[in-house]
């Protein structure tokens, strides 16, 4: 703490972010609102709808994870609509494929959770963030999620093999 006349100085540590210097003469009051985690500060900008726009390495990858070629034929131009709701850490992640299927996973970032895939499997995973990006093991291929340039670019690798996913706001 320090003064300056009337006013005293509290060092408030915001956001875990950096230490913030707040003359307590202004009365604002801290109180009324509780310090989100910085993971919270990079995974707002995931809520909302989006629209595929592009995707590369589509039928390769899709081939190598088992899907029919008929349903790959499908959604080879299809554009997938993804919802994203975000409450702090906590999401639901529903996606309307072309079979018009529709999958919704509920997740907490670092905390285990069931999930589903589009073929009905459901299995355990935790989802984590660093540095903005979602990240998590499907059972036959690794998955991420983020932001760029205002865009969700998914990311699906299973060995070698790339899918990216690159969608717009709806």
């Amino acid at each position: 703490m320090g003064g300056d006349g009337d006013c005293v100085y509290l060092k408030r540590d915001r956001l875990s972010l950096s230490t913030l210097f707040f003359p307590a003469c202004l009365g604002i009051d801290f109180s009324l609102t509780s310090p989100q985690p910085i993971n919270s500060l990079y995974n707002m900008a995931f809520a909302g709808k989006w629209e595929t726009e592009t995707q590369e390495g589509y039928e390769e990858f899709c081939k190598l994870v088992g899907i029919p070629d008929d349903i790959i034929e499908k959604g080879r131009d299809y554009k997938l609509i993804t919802e994203v709701v975000q409450n702090g850490n906590e999401f639901s992640w529903s996606q309307l494929y072309p079979t018009n299927k529709s999958v919704t996973n509920k997740f907490v970032i670092d905390q285990e959770c069931d999930m589903e895939t589009i073929g009905g499997k459901k299995f355990k995973a935790t989802v984590t963030m660093e540095g903005g990006k979602l990240s998590t093991k499907f059972p036959k291929y690794h998955h991420t999620s983020e932001i760029s340039g205002g865009k969700l670019i998914e990311t699906s690798t299973v060995g070698s093999v790339v899918l990216k996913r690159t969608s717009k706001k709806m």
